[in-house]
């Protein structure tokens, strides 16, 4: 058994220290004992290989026990219910039924048409902010772009957009936000969405939402906390993993000018560049909690039945057994088996539409700022808190 630390070590640093301390852990063991902010034990999973099978494990399971470190104390049961009855939260068979559920409406076909609207968006976006000389690329364009366009996909209108922002960084921040924060934010979204949702059942539009809501299979459909449930996990996966990922990029980026050179020169690599930024510096810290159905031996660690078992995405895509020299930012890389939208039946149902606005957002303003660079230096940048997510607090440019 490796030794106990006191707290997990990606809650309280920055950047620079974050990959450092990933780094050792990876070095040193595989699995390593933690104890969470809420002071629970738990188990880290930071080797490539072994976090691979723990994601494809069907011993680790999703549990209302995980789920306590996002919400179930302090919000009602019906609140609860509603905002975490997806596919995400489900072991099979209930997961299953609702991933082919969701998987008739949220096609890639949907996806690929959503293409000119994020283009258009984008431009937009940086049109505003082109004649500044300095931006934060965070505030101006990272955030903006992700959350109009899930909410576009959603048939939110325009003028109720605002609040999704704010409910969503609650959510994602959960231990750090504070229950209170987390009940009201809870409460209003779930609101919302059942507004929503009764005026797509009265009035069908071409999103996905009234899409969702008619979606059948035989006979099944989705219940009304899952139609919620199922909306809220679109909006804060389909927002704030894009955010980070288009932040996380564009600084991998102006921290490797020889990468930017490289793929301004061959605009064909904007794909492979897009995956090794994933894998670089992805959009998330750690998988979902699991539990521990049964005794199992991962890495060499005996874990007991009902403990919290967390699988070290960041981490695994440091290791040299998911590809080599992963401390190098090397966009041509043609092998890269990372992990950043996670593995097996809970893999990110969003990932296409991630990757799509990943290529579209750091493309467009690779090619709008030939003379982009960063306006700090990049170990002044900070982190956003949290658990799940890895994602920066700012990112000012100089554009011109």
């Amino acid at each position: 058994m490796t030794e106990t630390v006191t707290q997990l070590p990606f809650a309280i640093i920055n950047g620079s220290q974050r990959r450092a301390t990933y780094a050792q852990l990876v070095a040193a063991a595989p699995v390593h004992r933690i104890v969470l902010p809420t002071d629970e034990p738990a188990w880290l999973i930071t080797g490539y290989h072994e976090v691979r099978r723990a994601l494809n494990d069907p011993r680790l399971i999703k549990s209302d026990m995980a789920l306590a470190n996002f919400g179930r104390d302090v919000v009602s049961s019906n609140v609860f219910a509603a905002m975490t009855s997806h596919m995400l939260n489900r072991n099979p068979p209930d997961h299953t039924r609702l991933r082919r559920l969701v998987s008739t409406v949220f096609t890639r076909r949907r996806i690929e048409q959503l293409a000119p609207r994020i283009q258009q968006i984008t431009d937009e976006l940086l049109d505003d902010i082109g004649t500044a000389p300095q931006a934060d690329l965070i505030k101006s364009f990272a955030l903006p772009l992700p959350i109009t366009v899930v909410c576009e996909l959603l048939g939110v209108p325009e003028s109720h957009r605002t609040p999704f922002h704010d409910w969503t960084t609650t959510f994602v921040t959960g231990m750090q936000a504070g229950p209170a924060a987390i009940a009201a934010a809870a409460t209003a979204m779930l609101n919302y969405l059942h507004e929503l949702i009764h005026a797509k059942r009265a009035a069908s539009a071409d999103d996905l939402l009234s899409a969702l809501v008619a979606a059948r299979d035989g006979d099944d459909r989705l219940s009304e906390d899952e139609l919620t449930s199922m909306a809220t996990l679109l909006l804060i996966a389909g927002h704030e993993t894009t955010v980070n990922l288009i932040g996380n990029g564009l600084l991998a980026l102006l921290t490797h000018p020889d990468q930017v050179a490289r793929l301004r020169a061959q605009p064909d690599l904007l794909g492979t560049a897009v995956e090794e930024l994933l894998r670089f510096d992805g959009p998330l810290q750690v998988a979902t909690f699991r539990v521990s159905s049964e005794p199992m031996d991962i890495g060499g660690v005996t874990i007991a039945p009902g403990e919290i078992v967390i699988a070290g995405l960041f981490a695994a895509n440091q290791d040299q057994a998911c590809t080599e020299q992963p401390d190098a930012l090397d966009i041509a890389r043609a092998d890269n088996p990372h992990l950043a939208f996670g593995h097996g039946i809970h893999h990110c149902l969003g990932a296409p539409l991630a990757r799509l606005e990943g290529r579209i957002a750091l493309g467009t303003v690779l090619t709008r700022f030939p003379r982009l660079r960063l306006a700090v230096a990049a170990d002044q940048l900070t982190r956003r808190p949290g658990v799940l997510m890895n994602g920066l607090t700012a990112l000012p440019v100089l554009l011109h």
